[in-house]
């Protein structure tokens, strides 16, 4: 939703833009090319591989990088002594590098370590999880941050399967959650989908720093500056929604979400559950940065 995004963030050359998820770099690279050199664009990523690739693919583009975590912006700035950013961009859940790398756990696929981290030298990995809670603690977490509805019978046979072999890679555990969940004929999505958001939300604590972000990230706006979120959940949708609808300096742009073309849907077939929702920052009345 390049096209998109840049649209709705108005951008100009000399702005100084927040892209909160580097992700692959792509969304930062269009936004670097609107500022022009006179601009900024300051990236972050909590995953020491995204910004190792960024400083390297961006490399001559007018772009900051730091692996931060986009709700720990208001630090990030004042260390660059920046007063305030005319546009924020997160475009949350994980990238195609992260899905495409074996070691990381995030394919249905992976032969490799169930791990899920964004950030790997920080917290525990998802596998380490599923091993250590009870079948409670696992089904609640499933049900709460995947809306699995087949939860229980999930934990139930991720714990009898841990008393022989336990859960290691991604490969494990999706079939695991095929063989529990039916699949309608009309329901295209992996039966594993939920299970695994439901672990990836858990293992980096993604909707607790989401809620801090919602709170924090208008008071790094300038006036008249643009904040705008793609979510790919209804959590993370709902949570987004209710907070700029509530949010005394913001006024909704977008009153319904925007969502991805047919063709980019084709094209790239995770955008499917994308949406964006942009707000403006309206008022001065508290000091930014």
């Amino acid at each position: 939703m390049v096209d998109e995004v840049t649209r709705y963030l108005n951008i100009q050359p000399g702005h100084t833009i927040v892209d909160g998820t580097l992700g692959g770099g792509g969304h930062c690279r269009a936004l670097a090319n609107r500022v022009g050199n006179q601009g900024r664009v300051v990236g972050l990523d909590r995953d020491p591989l995204a910004i190792t690739r960024a400083e390297q693919q961006l490399a001559g583009l007018p772009v900051l990088v730091a692996q931060a975590s986009y709700c720990e912006l208001s630090e990030i700035l004042n260390e660059i002594d920046c007063q305030g950013v005319n546009g924020v961009l997160l475009d949350l859940g994980f990238s195609s590098d992260q899905l495409e790398d074996p070691d990381r756990g995030f394919s249905f696929l992976s032969d490799g370590p169930l791990d899920l981290r964004f950030d790997p030298a920080s917290g525990k990995p998802a596998w380490y999880f599923l091993n250590q809670l009870s079948e409670h603690q696992i089904a609640d977490l499933i049900y709460e941050f995947g809306e699995e509805r087949f939860s229980r019978r999930i934990a139930r046979r991720i714990v009898t399967r841990r008393k022989s072999q336990p859960i290691r890679t991604a490969r494990e555990l999706a079939e695991l959650v095929r063989a529990c969940v039916p699949r309608s004929k009309k329901n295209t999505i992996d039966p594993a989908t939920r299970t695994f958001q439901a672990l990836r939300i858990y293992v980096n604590d993604e909707l607790d720093r989401l809620e801090k972000a919602l709170q924090v990230l208008p008071q790094c706006l300038l006036p008249g500056g643009t904040l705008a979120i793609i979510s790919f959940h209804s959590l993370e949708d709902r949570k987004v929604k209710q907070a700029f609808r509530k949010h005394p300096q913001l006024e909704i742009i977008t009153k319904k979400p925007i969502v991805p073309t047919t063709a980019e849907q084709e094209s790239n077939p995770r955008s499917r559950s994308a949406k964006l929702r942009v707000a403006r920052r309206t008022t001065d009345d508290d000091n930014v940065g």
